[in-house]
C-alpha cells in the first residue's frame, strides 16, 4: 500500500512539473492575434466603406443641385451606392451572427445607423434629407429579410436539431404563402376605387377628346400596412400633451437685439417678415435665410420703446405668451390696415373680376387619390356643390356655387420648386422676368395674405430680387424652431396645437377683417409631405371647419375657392417604385368651387370648365385661371398677363396643340396612348 502511495505521489509530482515546464515553454500565438487584428480591421474598414457609399449617394444634392432628384442617371447611381452600402452591412451581420468577428461590432452598426439618420435628417439634403435615410432603410430591410431565412436554415443544419428544423421550414412556408396571398388578393390591395372621384364620377379615357388616357394601377400595396403607418395614432401623439421648455429653445437660438435675455421675458413677438427690405434680397447659398432672419428679429412685446421706435406701425401680428408656462401659448392678432383697405378699394374700378375673393388652400404633396382617402370631410363639403346646370341661374348669385374636380391635372416635377412657380408666377423658377400673381391682384384692388408652415423664401418671393410690390400684404411664415422637422411621419405641433390649426386661424382672421374688400388668401401647408400617407387626415377637420364656418357666416359669397397641390406624394417610402406610387406622384389634387356671377356667360364658360375636368391640364392653366378671375372678360385682351404655356380653365383647351408628350416625362408616364 505504501508503495502504491509513493508511486501515485511520484506520478502526480511529475505531471505537475511537466505542466509547469509546458507553461514556461508556451509561447504567444502571434498568428491568432494577427488574424484577430486583421478580421477586426477588415470589419472596421467595411463599416467605413459603407458609410462612404452612403455619403456618395447624397453628395450631388449637397453641392446644390436642386433638381438632382429628377436626374435618372444619378438616381440609378444612387441606388447602386445605397445597395452596396446595405450589402456590406448585411455581410457584417452575417459575420457577427456566426461569431467570425466579435459581437462588439454591433456597437459600430448602431453608430452607423444613428449617423446615417442624423446626417441625412433635416436641411442637409436641401430640406429633403430624410428621403435618403428612408430609401436606405428600405433597401437594407429587403436584403436582410432575404438573408435571414438562409441563415436560420444553415444554423439548424449545423446544430442538427432536427426536431426544430421541421418547425422552421413550416413557418417559412406559411410566411411565404401569406405574403403571396396578400400581394395577390384583391380584397387587400386592389385599386378599384382609384379611378373614381366625387359624386360617383370617374376618370374618362378618350384620347381624342381629352388628350390623355390615364393609366390605372391594379394594386395599391400601401393598404397592407395602412393600420401600422399611422405613427400619430400608434404613439398616441396629441399636441396639447407635448410639453417642452419652448421659451428656452427660442432664447438660446435667437440673437435678436430686441430681446433682453437678462430679464424675464413673458411675451415674444414674431417679426413681420416683409417689413425689412433685406427680406426681399436673394441669398441663394443660404437656404435657411428666413429662419435666421426670424430668430434674429424676435421682439419683447412688453418693451414699448422698441415697439414704438423700431416696429412703429408694423407691430407683430403673432406673439407667444409665456406668462403662465414655459410651454407658451400662441396669440394671433392680424393687424387690420385701414389705409391699405381704402387704397385697394380705390383700385377696384380697374377690373371687373369673376370673383371678388380668391381662396387658395394649397397642401404640398397630395395626390388626387389620397385627398379622397384622407380629406373625407373637406371633399364632402366640395361634393355638396357638384351640380352642373349649364345655364344662367336666376337665384341669388351670392349663394349659388358650383364645384369641379380635375382628374388629369399633372405635375411637372417631383418637387415643389419645379411646380409652385408655374402656379403663382406662370413660369419656371429658373427663368428671369417672372411676375408674381400678387402684382395683378393688387392692381385689381385685392388685398393679399399668405400663411405657411414652410420656412422658405422662395414661395413668398421667389428668385431674382423681385420688386417689393409683388410681395404679400400680410404674411405668417412659421419659422419657429419648436415646430420640429416638417417631414416627420406624424402631426406637427406648435404651442399645444397643430401647426395647420395656427395657419388657418391666421387665414380666418384675414378673411373676416377684410370682409368688405376684394382679397386673395393663400394658405400653404406641408402635412402631405411624408411617406406614410396618413398625416394628412389630421388636417381634415381644420380645413373643413374653416370652410364650413365661413360659408355659414355668408363670408364665401362671391368667391372662387381652390383646394390644390403641386405634385402627388413625393416622399419615398417602401412603395416608391410601385406603379400606384409613381402615378400618384404625377397626379396631384385640384378642386375648384366657383361662385356664380351675373357677368359670367354660363353657357360657355361653365361648359368649358366642366369639360376640362377630364382634360390634360397643368399648373400653367391654374395660373391663367387666376388671371382670368382677376380680369374677368378682359382676360383675352392685351392687358391680360397670361402665361403662353397655359390657358384659363374657363376656356376650351385644344388638346391637339398641347400633347402631354411635349410637356415632360412626368406626363408621359401617366398618360398613355392606348388605354390598358
Amino acid at each position: 500500500m505504501e508503495s502504491d502511495y509513493l508511486d501515485n505521489t511520484f506520478i502526480h509530482t511529475k505531471i505537475k512539473l511537466l505542466t509547469i515546464r509546458n507553461k514556461k515553454k508556451k509561447k504567444i500565438d502571434y498568428n491568432n492575434i494577427l488574424k484577430s487584428i486583421l478580421k477586426n480591421m477588415l470589419a472596421f474598414s467595411m463599416f467605413l466603406i459603407s458609410y462612404y457609399l452612403y455619403y456618395l449617394s447624397l453628395e450631388k444634392c449637397f453641392k446644390g443641385e436642386d433638381l438632382c432628384v429628377q436626374k435618372i442617371k444619378w438616381i440609378k447611381k444612387k441606388v447602386i451606392q445605397e445597395f452596396s452600402s446595405c450589402a456590406l452591412i448585411t455581410v457584417l451581420l452575417q459575420l457577427i451572427f456566426y461569431k467570425i468577428i466579435s459581437r462588439l461590432h454591433l456597437i459600430h452598426l448602431i453608430i452607423v445607423f444613428f449617423s446615417f439618420y442624423k446626417y441625412s435628417h433635416g436641411y442637409a439634403f436641401h430640406d429633403h434629407g430624410y428621403f435618403n435615410f428612408i430609401g436606405f432603410i428600405g433597401i437594407c430591410a429587403i436584403i436582410i429579410i432575404f438573408f435571414f431565412p438562409m441563415n436560420g436554415f444553415i444554423y439548424f443544419i449545423k446544430k442538427r436539431k432536427k426536431k426544430y428544423l421541421l418547425y422552421y421550414i413550416l413557418s417559412i412556408i406559411i410566411i411565404i404563402f401569406f405574403l403571396i396571398y396578400l400581394f395577390s388578393s384583391s380584397n387587400f390591395i386592389n385599386c378599384n376605387e382609384w379611378k373614381y372621384g366625387l359624386n360617383n364620377t370617374y376618370i374618362q379615357n378618350n384620347i381624342t377628346k381629352y388628350g390623355c388616357n390615364i393609366r390605372f394601377p391594379e394594386k395599391c400595396p400601401f393598404k397592407i400596412l395602412k393600420y401600422f403607418q399611422d405613427i400619430t395614432k400608434i404613439r398616441k401623439i396629441k399636441c396639447q400633451n407635448l410639453k417642452k421648455n419652448r421659451i428656452k429653445i427660442l432664447l438660446e437660438k435667437s440673437k435678436s437685439p430686441y430681446l433682453n435675455k437678462n430679464k424675464t421675458i413673458k411675451l415674444i413677438g414674431y417679426p413681420i417678415l416683409n417689413k425689412d427690405k433685406s427680406y426681399f434680397l436673394d441669398y441663394p447659398d443660404n437656404h435657411n435665410l428666413l429662419e435666421d432672419y426670424f430668430l434674429n428679429n424676435l421682439v419683447d412685446m412688453e418693451n414699448k420703446e422698441i415697439l414704438d421706435t423700431v416696429f412703429k406701425n408694423q407691430i407683430p401680428e403673432i406673439y407667444i405668451d409665456f406668462t403662465n408656462s414655459s410651454d407658451g401659448n400662441m396669440i394671433i392678432n392680424l393687424n387690420y390696415n385701414k389705409t391699405l383697405s381704402e387704397e385697394r378699394r380705390a383700385k377696384e374700378q380697374n377690373t371687373i373680376p369673376y370673383s371678388e375673393n380668391i381662396l387658395s388652400l394649397y397642401i404640398d404633396s397630395v395626390s388626387r387619390a389620397n385627398s379622397l382617402r384622407q380629406l373625407k370631410k373637406t371633399t364632402k363639403f366640395i361634393e355638396n356643390f357638384m351640380s352642373y346646370e349649364g345655364n344662367n341661374n336666376k337665384e341669388d348669385q351670392s349663394q349659388k356655387f358650383h364645384s369641379f374636380q380635375f382628374f388629369k391635372y399633372h405635375s411637372f416635377r417631383y418637387q415643389t420648386s419645379g411646380n409652385y412657380p408655374r402656379l403663382f408666377y406662370g413660369r419656371m423658377r429658373e427663368q428671369y422676368h417672372i411676375t408674381s400673381i400678387n402684382k395683378y391682384l393688387k392692381n385689381g384692388g385685392y388685398i393679399t395674405g399668405y400663411a405657411s408652415d414652410i420656412c422658405n423664401k422662395e414661395n413668398v418671393r421667389m428668385l431674382h430680387n423681385l420688386p417689393e410690390d409683388q410681395g404679400y400684404d400680410h404674411v405668417f411664415l412659421n419659422c419657429d424652431p419648436n415646430t420640429g422637422h416638417i417631414r416627420d411621419h406624424y402631426i406637427k405641433c406648435l404651442y399645444g396645437k397643430m401647426v395647420t390649426g395656427h395657419l388657418y386661424e391666421y387665414g380666418n382672421q384675414f378673411w373676416r377683417k377684410y370682409k368688405n374688400n376684394r382679397k386673395f388668401l393663400n394658405i400653404v401647408n406641408n402635412d402631405g409631405h411624408e411617406g406614410t400617407l396618413e398625416v394628412l387626415k389630421y388636417s381634415d377637420d381644420i380645413i373643413y371647419n374653416f370652410l364650413n364656418n365661413l360659408f355659414n357666416d355668408n363670408l364665401l359669397k362671391d368667391s372662387s375657392i381652390f383646394l390644390l397641390s403641386d405634385h402627388g406624394v413625393a416622399m419615398p417610402s417602401i412603395y416608391y417604385f410601385h406603379l400606384f406610387y409613381q402615378l400618384e406622384l404625377r397626379l396631384p389634387m385640384l378642386y375648384i368651387i366657383v361662385n356664380d356671377r351675373k357677368n359670367i356667360s354660363y353657357n360657355e364658360q361653365y361648359m368649358y370648365i366642366n369639360e376640362n375636368q377630364q382634360t390634360f391640364i397643368t399648373g400653367y392653366d391654374i395660373y391663367n385661371t387666376f388671371i382670368n378671375i382677376i380680369y374677368g372678360d378682359k382676360y383675352e385682351s392685351k392687358i391680360a398677363p397670361k402665361s403662353h404655356n397655359g390657358i384659363s380653365l374657363f376656356k376650351r383647351i385644344d388638346q391637339k396643340s398641347r400633347s402631354p408628350y411635349n410637356y415632360s416625362s412626368m406626363s408621359k408616364f401617366a398618360c398613355v396612348k392606348e388605354y390598358f
